[in-house]
């Protein structure tokens, strides 16, 4: 067991805080999402966001395409080899891009923009150009501007690299998840270590700024042994970020997952062994842990923001391009505009529809009050920067933190507690997530989350386990 917990302690731990919790990539979640935020609504907040013209943009656009599915993934994606349905997608992804542009007229430059699926290399070279292009026909990308994209190598080629950096693309994500040949055929994700360094070696060929490796916890079959060789061959990879996900093992939310063999799902001491393995190796190479599940480089921007406190998180994750608002395109994308979540219809005829009478293809969303953005703040300083300066959360919100949040620090700091357990230090000027905390922050922030005691006395849960 890696040295950074103290064994004796952990299945107290576990047996305290392994429960569902959010991931709060969004507060408040999007559980909370409901019709009530329509296009209407979304047309008032881009109205405001485009009132703000001398702040940029962030964007996220969504290519759902597949050719077979993973069966560990958790996102919206579509499965089909017939490119004629694919290439109809993007017609109307360009038309959506043309309507969002058009209620945007005085705010088009971007500070962040991220492709994500699915799978973007699914599209030829030539698509994405034209993607690309009708884009930037409306907006401008800023010269520092973080340009990213998630690619599959199995289905990505190297001219899908040269024409995407020759766009101006400078960061790619790509998914491994674990090197283990009885992992990969159990989720159904065969993906050699040779194929992916073949790949990583000609990105940086191309001198993309950063490349960065998904893994995945938690797995079938996964094994101390089996996931600490993976974590050796990504060492070597010497990608910028890596980021290593707890596998949300949720069979009653996703159908697919039903056909795993739940039998070889490891346990919660085994996962937190995995999780242990992975500190280990990235801050033995020389790694800084970003938030709950990342690690950079020390000289990569997310390494840097960390320790000028000033690491930002979104839907597209950890990044330091906080531009104060996110549009979203493509069906089941999420926009986070001027303190309104937004999301599109998951169904392709839903999408098509909307888009043909000329609105938004919103279909449900949420509206936060002054509460939302305070807990909001506070948690997501706790997600990013393991620490709260809680006289600067007065300054910002005209509060006491004492008296506003009397219960939750009751829950921090009592009996039994993460205050008591080693996961956080509270004081009278802050509250600070410890090492250890940072394996449980999803729980150090849920007493701030004032929609979860309802959300978690349901006959099912909806949210995965925190560990």
């Amino acid at each position: 067991m890696p040295q950074l917990i103290d064994p004796p302690s952990m299945p107290d731990l576990l047996a305290r805080y392994n429960r569902p919790g959010p991931r709060y990539t969004s507060y408040p979640t999007a559980v909370e999402f409901h019709d009530g935020v329509t296009d209407a609504v979304y047309r008032e907040h881009l109205s405001r966001a485009n009132a703000r013209s001398d702040e940029p943009l962030s964007v996220y656009m969504h290519l759902p395409f597949c050719e077979e599915r993973c069966a560990y993934c958790g996102c919206f994606v579509v499965i089909t080899k017939h490119r004629d349905v694919a290439d109809r997608y993007l017609d109307y992804l360009e038309r959506e891009i043309d309507l969002l542009a058009a209620h945007l007229p005085d705010r088009r430059r971007i500070s962040q923009l991220h492709w994500g699926g699915g799978t973007p290399t699914y599209y030829t070279a030539a698509q994405l150009t034209r993607l690309f292009e009708r884009f930037t026909t409306h907006f401008t990308l800023a010269p520092d501007a973080e340009i990213g994209v998630e690619i599959d190598p199995r289905v990505t080629s190297p001219e899908h690299l040269s024409v995407l950096r020759g766009l101006g693309f400078n960061r790619l994500s790509m998914g491994v998840q674990d090197f283990a040949p009885e992992v990969q055929e159990a989720v159904h994700r065969i993906q050699s270590y040779e194929l992916t360094k073949s790949l990583v070696d000609r990105a940086r060929e191309l001198a993309f700024r950063s490349i960065n490796v998904d893994l995945i916890y938690g797995l079938p079959y996964q094994s101390t042994r089996g996931f600490a060789r993976t974590l050796e061959q990504v060492v070597t990879l010497r990608p910028e970020r890596v980021a290593v996900y707890s596998f949300a093992f949720v069979p009653w939310m996703k159908a697919h997952m039903k056909h795993l063999p739940e039998e070889s799902l490891p346990d919660a001491n085994l996962k937190i062994e995995l999780l242990g393995l992975t500190q280990d190796a990235f801050s033995g190479a020389g790694y800084r842990q970003i938030g709950m599940d990342h690690f950079a480089l020390p000289e990569d921007e997310l390494a840097r923001a960390l320790d000028a406190r000033t690491l930002h998180r979104n839907f597209m994750g950890y990044t330091v391009q906080a531009a104060g608002d996110m549009v979203a395109v493509g069906v089941s994308a999420i926009g986070d505009v001027q303190g309104a979540f937004a999301q599109n219809t998951k169904k392709l005829n839903e999408y098509y529809t909307a888009i043909d009478a000329g609105r938004f293809p919103i279909e449900r969303g949420y509206v936060l009050d002054e509460d939302d953005r305070l807990r909001r703040y506070v948690i997501t300083q706790l997600m990013c920067n393991g620490h709260l300066d809680l006289a600067e959360v007065e300054r910002r919100f005209g509060i006491s933190f004492g008296e506003y949040f009397s219960s939750e620090l009751a829950e921090l700091t009592g009996p039994a507690s993460p205050a008591a357990d080693g996961l956080v230090q509270v004081d009278g000027r802050a509250i600070d997530v410890t090492p250890l905390g940072r394996m449980f922050v999803r729980n150090v922030c849920m007493p701030f989350d004032r929609y979860l005691r309802a959300r978690t006395s349901g006959p099912k849960p909806v949210f995965s386990r925190t560990v």
